[in-house]
């Protein structure tokens, strides 16, 4: 029994080490992160400048629809005092306006 649990623990400390660096790659690769070799060095991907670009074009987008979502809720605001203030004070308004 002992002679079986004598070979398992070097068995388990040899594929141990490789699975946990197979299975690390594999995480940093479906999330976008680089690949490291097995020395540690990073792999360089073809994709890195259309990723940056990528990046920057959704930067520029999320700016424009922040500023869309501000206006929005400024108008909202005003939509919301007019319903819920009383008709004469309105109606006081519109006649100032005029």
């Amino acid at each position: 029994m002992s002679s079986s649990i004598g070979l398992l623990i070097p068995l388990a400390a040899i594929t141990v080490g490789p699975t946990a660096w197979a299975f690390n790659n594999w995480v940093r690769a479906r999330h976008g992160y680089p690949i490291e070799t097995k020395k540690g060095q990073l792999v360089s991907r073809d994709g890195d400048l259309s990723v940056n670009r990528q990046t920057e074009l959704l930067k520029a987008e999320n700016e424009k629809l922040h500023g869309q979502v501000s206006r929005l809720e400024e108008r909202l605001a005003v939509l919301e005092r007019i319903a819920t203030d009383p008709a004469e004070r309105v109606s006081r308004e519109i006649d100032a306006l005029r």
